[in-house]
């Protein structure tokens, strides 16, 4: 991409097939039922979906958005066909494509929304140019891989009026609103700390990469591997990378916070109702080479962060503190509190710490407690929950789909105006570690100064760090022309 188009703030490749607003957000042609007759759905009824991504996640994400048969898949996109050989057995009608651009550009006619589940630096590329067709868009989570991405995408579904939808399912589970509204409750006081651990990374992370050790390996026949790395940088192709073990690289993903924390971040994210964060910081593991000789991995994530989050409160006046535990690491357990409920699940979990007590809950918000249970056992708290979405977290596809058929407007589990924000926080997580990871050679030789290990100030409304340029660089990439 050139210079014009990352300026343009509507970045992605081949503009030249993107005709802004050129097909109208789900002008497809309603055929009365009674023509059909009872017991049939009309073709017209159906939601025609494009799939670009078809194997790992993509797999449920189809198979869940055409619901056997309720919807059409009209159209599919990957760039291996190892990934995509499943889907064009299914639907051998469908045209197959290895480049998104090229799908767009054939059959923009025959889709309504498009599935995006591609690796994380090629959700936005994806997403935008569906927008700008005028295309609904599911996107898998995290949303984009920089915080810039997210602000733009949230803007353009407003500008594009389309239906969107973040593929964090949990969004849609009925313990997220549980959760959500036993905070609100009041039950715990005012929440001034909030504590959320994973297992993840379970691919390898603080690994030194085939890039910098030179191996490469020959692509498999058919995958395209220029079309797979996109806007990423150049390199050479290694099993290393694909499928799925990219998340743990800079280039293409965000490492164990951006595939965990819109899922469990999502939860006081909306219980809090928090907005931009004030400042962030954190530490990462270390990984040591030899004696007194730590290796610096800069191709990869490290192999554990702990991520330190400061948020203005909305009801007390004071800073809410969000701490993010990866790598097997686990914040100390409050006292009143369980061991092995609280820590009982291996995916991870959150605390939320108040005024008058705890409340635990695992992944998606589920089984929430109260703690100490001395405290609330005899305790009868009054919850209303958010309206709860049919079929619960496995129905978030679905709701997207239903979405679409009704139009722009309608309301999804993790609409961008949700998703978007939620995605900048995950990612400010990111910019924290990468700043802390940066050296500079000292003057004499020996060594190295790490500036970005400090406090680092936000300031949201313009996406800036204000006390540490550096840190800047990791708001928004460069695109590699493709």
């Amino acid at each position: 991409m050139d210079n014009h188009e990352k300026a343009s703030g509507n970045t992605t490749p081949r503009r030249d097939f993107i005709k802004a607003g050129a097909l109208a957000a789900g002008s497809f042609m309603i055929v009365p039922r009674h023509v059909l007759g009872r017991g049939f759905t009309p073709p017209s009824d159906k939601l025609n979906i494009a799939a670009v991504g078809c194997g790992g996640k993509a797999d449920f994400n189809i198979q869940q958005a055409y619901n056997n048969g309720t919807e059409n898949i009209v159209a599919l996109c990957d760039v291996d066909d190892r990934q995509s050989d499943k889907y064009r057995k299914k639907f051998p009608n469908a045209p197959y494509y290895k480049d998104f651009r090229k799908m767009f550009e054939k059959e923009a006619k025959t889709f309504d929304a498009v599935l995006v589940t591609t690796p994380d630096h090629m959700h936005y590329p994806v997403a935008i140019a569906a927008m700008q067709l005028g295309k609904h868009v599911y996107v898998e989570k995290p949303l984009t891989k920089d915080i810039w991405e997210a602000r733009v995408l949230t803007e353009a579904a407003k500008k594009y009026k389309v239906v969107t939808q973040m593929g964090n399912q949990g969004s849609s589970s009925d313990g997220t609103r549980n959760t959500e509204a036993l905070v609100q409750s009041g039950a715990i006081g005012d929440v001034h700390t909030i504590e959320v651990w994973t297992d993840r990374p379970v691919w390898p992370q603080g690994v030194q990469s085939p890039k910098d050790k030179g191996e490469s390996q020959p692509v498999p026949a058919g995958v395209d591997w220029d079309l797979w790395l996109g806007t990423a940088p150049k390199r050479d192709y290694h099993e290393a990378y694909m499928p799925f073990r990219w998340r743990g690289y800079w280039d293409f993903g965000t490492g164990a916070l951006g595939d965990m924390g819109c899922h469990f971040l999502d939860v006081p994210f909306r219980a809090l109702k928090l907005g931009y964060p004030t400042s962030v910081e954190c530490s990462v593991g270390s990984v040591y080479a030899d004696f007194f000789q730590q290796a610096f991995f800069d191709d990869v994530a490290p192999p554990s962060a702990n991520i330190h989050l400061r948020f203005p409160s909305k009801t007390s006046g004071k800073e809410i503190n969000l701490n993010w535990y990866d790598g097997g690491m686990r914040p100390q357990l409050p006292d009143g509190c369980d061991y092995n409920t609280v820590f009982g699940k291996v995916d991870g979990g959150i605390l939320f710490i108040g005024t008058k007590g705890i409340i635990s809950a695992e992944m998606f918000g589920e089984n929430p407690r109260l703690w100490p249970e001395s405290k609330f056992a005899n305790v009868r708290i009054a919850t209303k929950p958010r309206a709860l979405v049919q079929g619960g977290w496995p129905g978030h596809q679905q709701q997207f789909v239903q979405a679409c058929k009704k139009g722009y407007g309608t309301y999804t589990s993790s609409s961008f105006d949700q998703s978007g924000p939620l995605t900048e926080i995950v990612l400010m997580g990111n910019l924290a570690v990468r700043s802390y990871l940066h050296r500079e050679a000292k003057a004499d030789g020996k060594g190295f100064n790490f500036p970005g290990r400090q406090r680092l100030m936000w300031d949201g409304a313009n996406m800036k760090i204000t006390n540490f340029d550096v840190a800047n660089r990791f708001v928004k990439r460069e695109y590699r022309r493709f």
